[in-house]
């Protein structure tokens, strides 16, 4: 699959025995990424066969301990595994103090480096790119500083229309690298022959939109439009929409009320506060808005193939 997510943990902060504050595991074109750190999420990895070592770029949303009281534990552990390459991690001004203080008090050593980068911009920016996936933040409004993440797989070169380019006796297999680099062949008659008719055009680049804690905010929309894959926390049924200004959280109809605006392909509602004890009651709220939803659980894997087929 070129997208494929795994939710390791859905929950909100109220601890229980089977649930698991929000931690998600993403590999998008063939890069992995840890998305929030919850208390657990080590231990969640291993549950669910998370390769420790794939793992570079940790994305924490904000600085609420059931979003990242797991990082300090998962940073240690790759100490103990004398981890050498380095960590990237994401996250709010702050997040770099928080857990120097907590290796240093705890006299925590490790071996490998740790890259923090610290946002504090109100406004979506660019703040990871390679060659396989561009990383924006989605600015959301919580009690803290929060931003979600919208994760972009990057094209490769293009595949080339060979049907087409045996039309042309002047195309050798030495110019085949700049055509799948998308440039135009000039012919030696200065005629030029646009890259679109020797190039199969690329399939919609697959997309994932992690929306942490937030109120209903409709002006995220413009930056996940036509994300293949949406994550929306939906703290609370409509029954208590009082409680979401007080708390600064979402209600499933309001999370498909944002899947349906930016027109993405699926919705996946989360974060259910501990007073639902059927979680089935948000599918159902948020498919009177939106037809494709489904529910976070642990363990669960959503994905989308190259043939862009979800699952």
């Amino acid at each position: 699959m070129s997208l494929k997510l795994t939710i390791l943990g859905c929950h909100s902060a109220t601890p229980r025995a089977n649930a698991h504050p929000t931690s998600q595991y993403l590999e998008i074109n063939n890069a992995h990424f840890i998305i929030d750190c919850g208390e657990g999420t080590q231990r969640q990895m291993r549950k669910y066969k998370v390769g420790f070592s794939k793992i570079d770029h940790i994305f924490i949303s904000h600085l609420h301990g059931d979003h990242f009281f797991g990082l300090i534990g998962l940073i240690s552990t790759y100490g103990i595994l004398n981890r050498e390459k380095d960590l990237h991690v994401y996250g709010p001004v702050g997040i770099k103090e928080i857990t120097t203080l907590q290796l240093k008090f705890s006299k925590s050593h490790v071996r490998y480096k740790l890259i923090f980068h610290e946002l504090s911009s109100k406004e979506s920016e660019v703040i990871l790119e390679n060659d396989k996936v561009i990383v924006r933040t989605i600015p959301l409004t919580h009690r803290v500083y929060t931003n979600g993440y919208l994760f972009t797989e990057k094209h490769r070169l293009k595949n080339l229309h060979i049907d087409n380019i045996k039309q042309y006796d002047e195309i050798e297999t030495c110019d085949y690298h700049n055509i799948k680099a998308g440039k135009d062949f000039v012919l030696s008659s200065g005629e030029v022959i646009p890259n679109s008719e020797l190039t199969i055009p690329h399939p919609k680049a697959k997309s994932y939109a992690f929306c942490s804690d937030t109120i209903y905010k409709p002006d995220i929309v413009p930056i996940i439009k036509n994300a293949s894959i949406l994550y929306h926390e939906a703290t609370f049924l409509k029954d208590r929409e009082d409680l979401c200004e007080k708390t600064k959280h979402s209600t499933a109809e309001q999370a498909a009320i944002i899947a349906k605006d930016a027109n993405v392909d699926k919705l996946i509602v989360g974060h259910y506060s501990s007073r639902y004890k059927n979680i089935n009651a948000f599918k159902t709220e948020a498919e009177t808005v939106f037809n494709n939803v489904e529910l976070a659980v642990a363990g669960q894997t959503y994905g989308i193939n190259i043939l862009n087929e979800t699952v």
